[in-house]
């Protein structure tokens, strides 16, 4: 499908990214957002950092909004806030350790045309050499691993699958479809979605708010679509320290629990909390 200017005039988008002290993975982020065949957007960079910095750009309309560090959650509903006061009509919310393809804003505003009260996912590679499991692929296969194609919730273990995860893309997950799970490493929508599910829970602080946000918008009858046009590379986990970091650990392993309360069967929340329990005290 085709958009005209007119389409592109009527909704403004705003991607959202959070920040907090790693600055040097903005360089890669940004890059790419300069190639853009599209420009019609704002980058709006909620910076939770101690000490904040200034983040210019010689090429693309950046603002930056220095904020108190509660969360990846409220960091984003921040940036919405701010988004909204500038009359955007249309989110990205992306990891700051992330680059995209040169459509990816062009994909967006046509998936959003096509599904504008739905929420959106793309398709999510893993960047080069920040694979898990590094040694298993050849360096022609690198940037080409799937960390993110769609997903579904296991609600017998209260955890969050990645379709495709760990496989290399031969256009097995070519076909946009409807999801279960739309990771907050990016999703987009409209202000539809701000009116009808509400703004993200920052009592998660970091891990699982983008499960929490699905989950609710499901409830309301709202459609996860995953669109494989949307195109992404993921530097995975590097704004908490990497994957199997003692803070990646403790909040997924704390908002599991918190996720599973608010929604999972009770015997299966009851079995969440038993091993936690038992795993804190074994470990300490």
């Amino acid at each position: 499908m085709c958009l005209d200017i007119m389409d592109y005039m009527a909704h403004t988008l705003a991607i959202i990214t959070v920040v907090y002290e790693n600055y040097t993975v903005l360089d890669d982020f940004l890059a790419s957002f300069e190639k853009q065949t599209n420009k019609d957007f704002t980058i709006i960079v909620v910076d939770t950092s101690k000490n904040p910095r200034p983040i210019p750009s010689q090429t693309l309309d950046v603002i930056s909004i220095p904020t108190k560090n509660l969360g990846y959650a409220e960091a984003i509903n921040v940036g919405i806030n701010d988004a909204q006061k500038r009359s955007h009509s249309h989110f990205a919310i992306i990891n700051s350790d992330t680059y995209v393809d040169v459509h990816f804003v062009e994909s967006i505003y046509q998936s959003l045309t096509e599904h504008p009260h739905s929420i959106i996912g793309g398709k999510i590679y893993y960047a080069p050499g920040y694979e898990f499991h590094q040694s298993r692929y050849q360096d022609s296969e690198k940037g080409k691993v799937l960390w993110y194609a769609g997903g579904h919730m296991d609600w017998n273990h209260v955890l969050t699958i990645h379709r495709g995860v760990d496989d290399i893309d031969q256009g097995q997950y070519d076909k946009t479809d409807k999801t279960e799970f739309i990771t907050g490493c990016f999703m987009c929508y409209s202000n539809y979605i701000v009116n009808k599910v509400g703004r993200w829970d920052k009592s998660y602080f970091l891990y699982y708010e983008d499960t929490d946000f699905c989950e609710r918008a499901k409830r309301k009858g709202i459609s996860l679509i995953y669109n494989p046009h949307i195109v992404l590379w993921h530097k995975n986990a590097q704004s908490s320290g990497g994957s199997g970091s003692k803070l990646h650990i403790h909040y997924q392993d704390k908002n599991r629990i918190m996720f599973a309360i608010r929604y999972a069967p009770v015997k299966t929340t009851i079995h969440l909390i038993w091993n936690y329990f038992v795993k804190k005290i074994t470990s300490g």
